[in-house]
Order: C-alpha cells, then structure tokens, then sequence
C-alpha cells in the first residue's frame, strides 16, 4: 500500500498542469539560465564524489571520500543538506548542460534530432548505471521529488530546444509529456540492459517513440515510472532497517 500511495503521488506531480510546464519549461535565448543549484566548493566535492559511486553507489561513504579528494575535510558533506541525492542532483544538471556541447545531429528533421539528442542523454548515464537504481530510488523520495521532476522538465525542455522545435500550439505541453514519459520509462529499462553498446535500450527508445502517440499511453508510462520508482525507495529504506 505504501507503494501505491507514493506512486500515485509521484505520478499526479509529474502530470502536472499546463501552468506548471509553462513555468518549468519556457527556454529561449532571450531569457536567462536559472541559477546555477551548486556553489563551486559543492562543485568540485560532487564532481569528485562521482568517481566514486561506482564502488560505494549514490551514498555519503562517496561523498565524504568526494569531499577528501577535493581537500575538504569530511565535515564538509554538511554543506550538502540533501545529503545522498545531493550526488544524483548533480549527475542530473551536469549531464543536462553537457548536451549543448554535443556536436548537432546531421539530420535536417526536428523530430530526428529530438531522438537523437534524448539518446545522447541516455548514454551519458553509463559510468553510474550499476548504480542507476539507487538514484531513482533517492529521487523516488517525497522530499526529493520536486528537484528530480524540475530536473526532468528542464531535460525535456533543452531537448526541444536544442532540436529546434520552435513550435508554440497546445501540442507543446503534450510534446514534452510525452518526451518526459519516453525518457523515463527508457532509463528504467537501460538499468537492467546487459547488450552491446545499449543496443536493446536503443530498440526500446525507437519502440517508445513510435508507440507515444495517445494522452492514454503517455499516462500509462507515467504510473509505470512512478509505481518503479516508489518501489525502488521503500526497497532502499529496509534495506536500511527501517520499517515502511
């Protein structure tokens, strides 16, 4: 039941409401970056920190040999008031911004290049993905979830614009629910992908773009990531000795 409850709750915030894409989404060049969520001290402890989840995952044991790395002592994880998800935060954003660097996709169709710019995204998860479930299961936290939903929304968005979909009709709330459904339910799915270069995780995002094409099933992979997700977390918290 606890599942269920946190799932259902996770979906409705990832639904959302026009008012709230519009706010999370708006992206052009005439408006200015939000500000940045780490200060450069966070910066250089988490950059460091990550060269260290794959052994000791998503955990403080990272960020406190992070911390060490970056000549702070380790009472400098106190800096990090979300703690744990503080490392999986940081992945987020940075793996986010690195995607105007890539080199444009040759493909002249936007639509073309918004798959090719989502697949880019997907891969820069490699180094952590043995891990990847524990981040879901962090961002799958009530406190957690409104930083892992903004930063799912601004993904969506710089996919769009990177694509050069300019389009401003009602289909771009839709377009980037769906984006956002795609994406997730994919990231699911390469946590447990054992082929060649992700080549099953690939065949899964052509699947999943082709199938996104009703409000029904966009809702439908909503549940299906949050229902994983909660899962995840309450998983996570007795693995810890807590009772959920």
């Amino acid at each position: 039941m606890a599942t269920t409850a946190l799932s259902r709750s996770i979906s409705k915030r990832l639904v959302g409401s026009p008012s709230t894409w519009s706010r999370c989404l708006y992206h052009s060049y005439d408006h200015a970056a939000p500000p940045a969520p780490f200060s450069n001290a966070q910066c250089r402890i988490l950059a460091a920190a990550l060269g260290h989840v794959g052994q000791h995952g998503f955990t403080l044991t990272a960020l406190g040999l992070g911390a060490n790395e970056a000549g702070y002592i380790d009472a400098s994880t106190h800096l990090f008031p979300d703690a744990a998800f503080s490392l999986v935060h940081y992945h987020l954003y940075t793996q986010r911004l690195a995607l105007a660097a890539c080199p444009p996709p040759p493909s002249a169709d936007v639509e073309s290049r918004i798959r090719a710019y989502t697949w880019e995204r997907l891969r820069a998860n490699h180094p952590v993905i043995g891990r990847w479930p524990e981040a879901l299961a962090l961002a799958a936290l009530p406190r957690n979830v409104p930083v892992a939903l903004n930063e799912l929304s601004l993904l969506v968005d710089d996919i769009h614009f990177l694509a050069g979909d300019a389009s401003v009709d009602t289909s771009w709330y839709t377009k980037r629910a769906s984006l956002a459904t795609i994406y997730t339910s994919t990231e699911l799915f390469m946590t447990g992908d054992k082929s060649p270069d992700y080549k099953d995780t690939r065949d899964f995002l052509e699947r999943r773009f082709k199938a996104m094409d009703t409000v029904g099933s966009t809702l439908s992979a909503i549940v299906e990531w949050g229902s994983f997700t909660a899962s995840a977390a309450i998983n996570v918290l007795r693995s810890k000795g807590m009772r959920v």
